[in-house]
């Protein structure tokens, strides 16, 4: 490794005989490495453990064993080394903290206005949203030394590799998706769509960080390649425009520290340039049809497939509703979720339909239908106001703020950065949905960023 390239923790990685790490792997890093595929996994695919609590239902899934043995892990290691590995990520735990704390806060408020809030359900969900957190902290205790890296990245490149050659098969026919095979466009994989994008979107930006900064330690040049090409292809796969966003943001801020410290050579700024391109064209090569009739939907041309749903423009209609459900109550918001319900959404439906009177019913949410909002920043403006709005903001701006800090000596942090990035992307697609692989991509950037020895 070059002289400039940053170590991912402090220590030196000793290495054996074909530059393999002689690694003493201990049992915290075996048991990320093991617990990765399974939090990485649709829930449709794991077995789950439903038992009844005060009318609703709490569904235990492999997903929450693996998370919960990360976090025994972790909970064991504080034995050996205490807790002064998360010292540097004080301003981060401090701002997360403030989010759960106001979470769990908001479930009162659509009670003390008398509204049919399931508070149950809302209670079972927000639990879910808090579980996740603790892989922030996990991943910097259990990342103590540089061969404790090893399997964990490892294992998540392998399992992104997999899930883009599952993708693959369900896109040419070969197995099924969800719904059956539908091949010849977006697939979920075995996770989902957007959940899909995260994982390749940060198995991409690992292989980018570490042909950026020429880092054989954090990984071999071959497989960042392997890194790059399963993550750029599974972007690709998954269709999600939304996911290419937060690369361009991702791929950007690992240019510039990589930049600054003299590590970019011209070679690899237009590999990865180069990369980003074809990711950006294969996935809107993905979506055609969807931005065509977006396009139909601003206006811009005429409509391809009229009386269809089309997500972009639904989304636009949910973001419009959302924003209408913030104005009813713009400090608080209406609860924890509660613009998914009808008493939320219910009295701005006349106004949406006035605003967008070409959009077909299935579009607008409804009793059948409760889509959500579907965007994290106005969902979050729309359930916890102005205040849980600006504790977001402040969650990841103190995040990156941090992780670009701690960028300028080591690759651990920037790989944080870059998670966050890409995860900020998506999220702009998707709503307030705990306890999902996106969830815990985010998560696992807000811990990566404070890791500083």
């Amino acid at each position: 490794m070059g002289a400039l390239a940053a170590p991912l923790v402090s220590s030196p990685w000793p290495r054996a005989r074909g530059g393999v790490p002689d690694a003493r792997f201990s049992a915290g890093p075996l048991t990320l490495a093991l617990a990765l595929p399974l939090i990485f996994l649709h829930s449709r695919y794991q077995p789950d453990l439903g038992f009844g609590v005060g009318g609703t239902t709490v569904d235990i899934t492999l997903s929450d064993l693996a998370v919960l043995a990360v976090a025994t892990a972790a909970a064991l290691s504080i034995r050996e080394q205490g807790l002064r590995r998360l010292r540097s990520g004080i301003p981060v735990w401090i701002a997360a903290a403030a989010l759960l704390a106001l979470v769990l806060v908001s479930l009162s408020y659509p009670l003390l206005r008398g509204e049919p809030y399931d508070w149950h359900a809302r209670l079972v969900s927000a639990l879910k949203f808090c579980e996740y957190t603790v892989l922030a902290p996990a991943i910097v205790l259990l990342l103590r030394r540089r061969e404790d890296a090893y399997l964990p990245l490892r294992s998540f490149i392998g399992w992104s590799a997999a899930a883009t050659g599952w993708g693959l098969l369900q896109y040419v026919g070969a197995v099924n998706e969800f719904a059956g095979k539908r091949p010849a466009q977006r697939e979920p994989s075995f996770l989902g769509l957007h959940d899909f994008a995260a994982l390749s979107g940060g198995a991409l930006l690992l292989g980018v960080v570490a042909l950026a900064l020429a880092d054989d330690d954090l990984l071999p040049r071959r497989l960042a390649w392997v890194a790059v090409a399963a993550g750029g292809l599974g972007i690709v796969i998954s269709g999600a425009m939304t996911a290419v966003i937060g690369m361009w943001l991702a791929v950007l801020a690992v240019a510039l520290v990589a930049r600054r410290r003299r590590a970019l050579t011209r070679r690899a700024a237009v590999a990865v340039a180069t990369v980003a391109v074809l990711v950006t064209l294969g996935t809107a090569g993905i979506r055609g049809t969807a931005l065509k009739d977006f396009a139909a939907f601003l206006g811009i041309t005429q409509n391809p497939t009229p009386g269809a749903v089309e997500s972009y423009s639904q989304r636009t209609v949910l973001g419009y509703i959302g924003l209408k459900i913030f104005l009813t109550e713009p400090i608080t918001g209406v609860g924890y979720q509660g613009s998914s319900d009808e008493f939320a959404y219910g009295p701005q439906l006349a106004a949406a339909h006035r605003r967008f009177p070409d959009q077909p019913a299935a579009a607008f949410p409804s009793p059948a239908h409760p889509w959500g909002v579907q965007n994290l920043p106005l969902e979050t403006l729309a359930d916890l106001g102005v205040i849980g709005f600006g504790v977001l903001v402040g969650l990841f701006g103190t995040g990156l703020w941090v992780g670009v800090r701690g960028a300028a000596t080591r690759a651990a942090p920037l790989v944080g950065v870059a998670w966050l990035l890409v995860a900020t992307g998506i999220w702009n697609g998707l709503g307030i949905v705990p306890g999902i692989p996106l969830a815990a991509l985010t998560w696992l950037g807000f811990g990566l960023v404070t890791i500083r020895e």
